[in-house]
């Protein structure tokens, strides 16, 4: 990729320019789904698990150990009315271990995103329907690996695949958002350890894999407006990034559950070449990559940044 380079630290030493809540705790992840294991009853396993996204921070609000709570749900009972009295006993376990109420709950299944809407709304919970549930994948990684094969019941060997969802088509980003120019740029992964003290206007760190060598290139790009930085980093907070990638001859920003946005487009010349160098980066980071947003190539200011890392999000 010709214009994939390695640049400096993006952000000077500094404080995060993110107001801190004091009266809530961390965000949630929600996951309310079957797991490959038969009841006795013959029907499939039901499972909500919930936890906290950890802080990057490192919040003294909270205790050290992120909060996590799984409860089984009879299939007979897979509704909102069970999901929402769930919540409740989750949000009771959590205050009783220290810990304060979510700002928000994201849910990470678009097939479930009615029915946590609902008991969610019975609550007075916020709702985000996000896909930036990475300590939750990681999870149930563990879990399906670990804990499912040993339960009686278990459904071992391939199971049928869903099928394959269609693809939304990619949506030009609104004019009032869209930057004079933008880069590929890269970052040393052991830069990342320091991130949490540039200066950054709106942050969606993450904590970082211990597999990752100091030295593995981060893949990423930049964004730059001179007058509209802010405003551009404002509106990508709200889209809950996921990931990035070259599709044919376009930059494709994937955002939510499902959403699409066109960054721009590649001459046909460097799109291939581009698709390919961007991926092979991504995979050897361990599939971390970044979105920088910035007035211009020399600000040490960061309008906005965001750590995404390319998991399974179904």
């Amino acid at each position: 990729m010709s214009r994939l380079r390695v640049d400096g630290p993006l952000g000077a030493e500094g404080s995060l320019g993110l107001e801190r809540e004091l009266a809530a705790g961390l965000d949630w992840e929600l996951d309310y789904y079957s797991r490959p294991i038969l009841e006795e009853d013959g029907k499939k396993r039901w499972e909500l698990l919930i936890c906290a996204t950890p802080d990057p921070l490192g919040s003294a609000r909270e205790p050290a150990e992120p909060f996590r709570w799984m409860r089984i749900c009879p299939a007979s009972s897979v509704n909102s009315i069970w999901l929402k009295e769930a919540i409740e006993a989750a949000l009771a376990e959590a205050l009783a271990q220290g810990y304060g109420n979510p700002r928000r709950i994201r849910c990470w299944r678009g097939s479930m995103r009615t029915m946590v809407q609902r008991a969610a709304e019975g609550l007075g919970l916020e709702l985000v329907p996000s896909r930036r549930c990475y300590s939750l994948v990681e999870w149930l990684q563990f879990r399906q690996l670990e804990v499912y094969p040993q339960e009686p019941g278990y459904l071992a060997g391939p199971l049928a695949p869903p099928p394959l969802a269609i693809r939304p088509i990619s949506v030009p980003l609104p004019e009032a958002v869209r930057g004079d120019r933008w880069g590929w740029a890269t970052l040393p992964f052991g830069a990342l350890a320091e991130a949490s003290d540039w200066e950054i206007g709106f942050a969606g760190l993450l904590n970082l894999p211990p597999t990752v060598a100091a030295a593995t290139p981060i893949p990423g790009i930049r964004l730059f407006s001179r007058t509209r930085a802010l405003a551009i980093a404002g509106w990508l907070a709200g889209l809950e990034p996921v990931r990035l990638e070259v599709d044919g001859d376009q930059l494709v920003l994937e955002a939510g559950l499902e959403d699409r946005w066109l960054l721009a487009s590649l001459p046909a010349e460097e799109a291939g070449a581009a698709a390919s160098a961007f991926a092979a980066a991504r995979d050897n980071a361990g599939g971390l990559q970044f979105i920088a947003v910035q007035s211009a190539d020399g600000a040490e200011r960061l309008d906005g940044f965001w750590l995404l890392r390319d998991l399974p999000d179904g």
